[in-house]
């Protein structure tokens, strides 16, 4: 028995609670002088005692033996500071470490076909680097100019980028990637369901501009959010999902309808927040725009949006700035389905049917209980 590794386990376990020793060890049903002990090491328990605790923390017992990968390239910011953010990077190693063990027991690895980018986009100059990704990659999975992306889950690991939707209760994180380096490329997108399903999208794209445009920054000690950066790959994310001349083709196509439902019209063809609409149509004719909408709003809904939810004669650089909307305020909103990652899925069903994973690891891979495994395997058409 690895105490060191238990305790280490024990820690960031409790930690990611937002528990003290004292709180741990009453959910224990021991002494925190017992559980500071166990924690620190310095005691080697019973099977019974870390069953117990175990239980307390609503985790499975093997998750204190299992040893856990340490990322080490991965760009992982956030808005707030987060206690469970070294939970978070080990669920995405042993995640990655599962995705990787499928792919080759299926020999079915899937190459990154944008790894040339980067060294190429490092030559451009930046203050036009990010449209110029946006068009580059959209070259590269062959999209047309007008072709909106109706499945960006699906795009991404087309190309070789694994997709990760974890629900995680914070309006403070709305993603992270991982680089080629710890097992990558992956990009993982907090799918809480109080953040729109907009927002889920454009956080994929997000993390795709970060992969392309900063692969240098990927540091996992770093945690401040570098608002350059931020910018950049919200500027890429922008037009990658929504290319400019797409967006002038559909716009004027709305030419004869309401204001607000072009804006619908025009999010929806694009799977974008109205707000990355109102952005756009700000570059273009000024910020007028914000009260436009809001009056057309209001004369519609006969309330006014709160200004946390519509921020008013936000420049263009201050684009994905403003703090988000929550999925109940965005209007005429995405349904989950838009955002549904299948890759993993599919390669967990393949290995079952091949017997190369038992039911039982096909559910702790897909991180879901036996029961709920059988109601999937039933439902395989």
């Amino acid at each position: 028995m690895d105490k060191k590794m238990i305790g280490a386990n024990l820690r960031r376990i409790r930690e990611g609670q937002g528990l003290s020793q004292s709180e741990a060890a009453d959910r224990s049903g021991i002494s925190r002088l017992a559980y500071r002990n166990i924690e620190t090491g310095s005691s080697t328990p019973k099977v019974s005692t870390l069953q117990n605790i175990a239980a307390g923390m609503g985790v499975k017992l093997q998750d204190l033996f299992v040893p856990v990968r340490t990322l080490k390239n991965v760009r992982f910011r956030a808005l707030k500071k987060m206690n469970s953010r070294e939970n978070i990077l080990c669920e995405v190693a042993r995640w990655l470490d599962d995705f990787n063990l499928l792919e080759d027991l299926l020999n079915q690895k899937e190459p990154y076909c944008l790894a040339d980018l980067p060294g190429e986009l490092s030559k451009t100059k930046r203050v036009s680097r990010a449209k110029k990704a946006a068009a580059l990659v959209r070259t590269k999975l062959e999209l047309g100019e007008k072709d909106p992306i109706r499945d960006i889950s699906g795009l991404l690991e087309s190309c070789g980028i694994k997709v990760y939707p974890l629900t995680l209760a914070s309006d403070g994180f709305f993603g992270l990637s991982v680089s080629e380096k710890d097992g990558g490329p992956a990009i993982i997108v907090n799918v809480w369901d109080r953040i729109s399903v907009e927002r889920w999208i454009f956080s994929a794209a997000h993390e795709l501009g970060h992969l392309l445009l900063h692969i240098n920054a990927y540091d996992v000690q770093k945690s401040i959010e570098d608002s350059d950066e931020e910018k950049e790959a919200n500027i890429f994310a922008s037009y990658f999902l929504m290319p400019e001349k797409a967006f002038d083709s559909e716009w004027n196509d709305t030419y004869g309808l309401y204001f607000l439902d072009r804006v619908y019209k025009v999010k929806h063809i694009f799977q974008v927040s109205y707000k990355t609409v109102l952005y756009r149509l700000a570059e273009k004719h000024g910020p007028g725009v914000w009260g436009k909408f809001q009056a057309a709003y209001k004369s519609r809904h006969g309330k006014t949006l709160k200004f946390t939810d519509e921020p008013e004669a936000i420049p263009p650089e201050e684009f994905g700035q403003a703090p988000e909307i929550l999925r109940a305020h965005e209007p005429d909103s995405l349904s989950p389905s838009n955002f549904m990652e299948d890759r993993l899925s599919k390669l967990v069903r393949e290995a079952i049917e091949q017997e190369k994973i038992t039911l039982s690891r096909g559910a702790e891979i897909l991180r879901l209980d036996l029961e709920s495994m059988r109601e999937r395997i039933a439902s395989w058409y």
